[in-house]
C-alpha cells in the first residue's frame, strides 16, 4: 500500500473544495457530529491542521501547549481553513522532514499511523461537512478504502474516548456506507 502521507494532500484539497462551497448562511447548520455545527466542524479541522506541523516534526504536545486555544475561525471559516492548511499541506509531501515517531492525543505513534488518522478524519469529516452544508456527498474511493481499512485494523479509533458515534447498520453495500456506519453516521 502507498505511504498514507502521500494521500493526505489530496484529502486536504477535497475538504478545501467543500469549505469553499458552503453557503454563507450555512455555517450554523447542524452536522452528523451531534455537538458540532458546520462552523464547529471546520474549526476542529483547523485545529488539527495547525497542530500538524508540530506533530510531524516530533514536537511533544505539551511543548505546543495551548497556543491554538480560542476562536480559530475569527469570523471567517474559509480564511481560517486556508491559513491552517497553508502550513500543513506542504509538510505532508516533505516526508524527509518528518519524525519517525510523533506525539498525539493517543501518545507516541509511528508517523504513518498519524497520517492514517488524519486521512480518516479528513475523509469522514468531508462527508459530515457535505451533509451539514447540503453539498453532494460523494467521497473519494481511495480515501474511503484506506480509511475503512484503517478503522477495521484499529478498534481504539472506534472505541476510544468518544471519538465517533456508536456504529449503526450500513444502509448500502459500498465501502463508503460501511465506513460511515462504523463511525455512527446514518446515510
Amino acid at each position: 500500500m502507498a505511504d498514507p502521507r502521500a494521500l493526505v494532500p489530496a484529502a486536504i484539497d477535497r475538504f478545501t473544495i467543500r469549505v469553499r462551497a458552503v453557503d454563507p448562511t450555512g455555517w450554523d447548520a447542524p452536522t452528523p457530529c451531534s455537538a458540532w455545527s458546520v462552523r464547529d466542524l471546520v474549526s476542529h479541522l483547523c485545529f488539527e491542521h495547525l497542530w500538524a506541523p508540530h506533530v510531524l516534526a516530533g514536537t511533544p504536545m505539551d511543548e505546543v501547549g495551548d497556543r491554538y486555544a480560542g476562536d480559530l475561525l475569527q469570523g471567517d471559516p474559509p480564511a481560517a481553513w486556508w491559513r491552517a492548511v497553508a502550513r500543513s499541506r506542504p509538510l505532508w509531501t516533505a516526508t524527509e522532514g518528518h519524525a519517525a515517531q510523533v506525539h498525539t492525543s493517543f501518545g507516541w505513534l509511528p508517523v504513518g499511523e498519524y497520517a492514517e488518522q488524519m486521512l480518516l478524519d479528513l475523509t469522514v469529516h468531508e462527508w459530515d461537512l457535505a451533509r451539514g452544508a447540503g453539498l453532494h456527498e460523494t467521497l473519494d474511493e481511495v480515501g474511503v478504502d484506506r480509511a475503512l481499512a484503517y478503522i477495521r485494523s484499529d478498534p481504539i479509533m472506534l472505541t476510544g474516548a468518544g471519538l465517533w458515534g456508536e456504529p449503526v447498520p450500513p444502509t448500502g453495500p459500498t465501502a463508503r456506507d460501511e465506513l460511515l456506519a462504523l463511525l455512527g453516521r446514518r446515510v
